[in-house]
């Protein structure tokens, strides 16, 4: 009788990973290519039914999804290149420690250029807090893109509402904006947008694909604007619309606006 791989004393050549609810696929040579590492320990002194697995037989980590692709690219390569914006340094170097991976730890936590921000010309942390307008842009006008970061687009949209007295001459009430959404590739929002970005919605995605059910923890347009502008992002386009009822049939009574608007920015 064939042995699952539950029962299987040896892991397969190709690995599939669950690591905080996202999947990766990759080879056993790179998982266990660092010596004494956590997962060379893991996939070298257990057999596969010791691991724990999430409901479709994947080994799991409960572990930082989204950060967990450099810590593989570092596994393959033994370098590991950062956009320069990046903003989840001292989080990477947490995983890099839970990992074991003490070389990367260092180089995280020193600001090593050697094989990890060559991307960048002048210090690494500079490059994380530069202006976007002097480290992005050209005299020309021109957005340019940082040759370690992915190009894409990410739209924000949001709904709000105000209402507006019967002699139209009193102030707008306005309301409190509900909710700000994000539509972009998810490895690009996760990039931006970091711990801030609610995944409830569409938890379980890959990085590589999109979504358009994630959103913000807060409220502020100005403050996800700020975040795209250190990300290197510029606007390209906008649109709105809007809706005005009354609050009864009425004509005298106070109308209220409804508009929804999205930003779509690009790297």
């Amino acid at each position: 009788m064939a042995q699952t791989d539950s029962q299987s004393s040896t892991f397969p050549e190709i690995v599939e990973l669950n690591v905080g609810g996202q999947v990766y696929v990759t080879r056993l040579e790179t998982l266990t290519a660092v010596p004494n590492s956590l997962l060379w320990s893991k996939f070298t002194q257990s057999s596969p039914g010791d691991l724990p697995k999430d409901g479709k037989g994947r080994f799991f980590f409960d572990r930082d999804g989204f950060l967990f692709r450099y810590i593989l690219d570092y596994m393959r390569d033994s370098e590991l290149f950062l956009p320069e914006f990046f903003k989840e340094r001292r989080r990477l170097q947490k995983e890099a420690e839970f990992f074991q991976l003490p070389e990367l730890s260092k180089r995280l936590a020193s600001g090593s250029k050697d094989s990890l921000f060559t991307e960048d010309s002048g210090d690494p942390e500079e490059a994380e807090l530069s202006s976007p307008v002097t480290s992005s842009s050209s005299s020309s006008g021109t957005t340019l893109r940082s040759p370690g970061a992915s190009a894409g687009y990410i739209t924000i949209g949001y709904r709000g509402s105000y209402t507006i007295g019967r002699d139209i001459q009193a102030d707008a009430k306005f309301r409190r904006v509900a909710r700000i959404t994000v539509c972009s590739k998810i490895s690009l929002a996760k990039e931006v947008f970091g711990e801030t970005l609610n995944e409830s919605r569409d938890p379980d995605r890959p990085a590589d694909k999109y979504t358009a059910r994630y959103y913000l923890k807060y409220n502020f347009l100005e403050q996800a604007f700020d975040r795209l502008a250190e990300a290197g992002f510029h606007m390209v386009a906008c649109n709105s619309t809007g809706t005005c009822s009354y609050g009864s049939n009425d004509p005298g009574e106070d109308k209220l606006w409804t508009s929804y608007t999205e930003y779509v920015f690009s790297r």
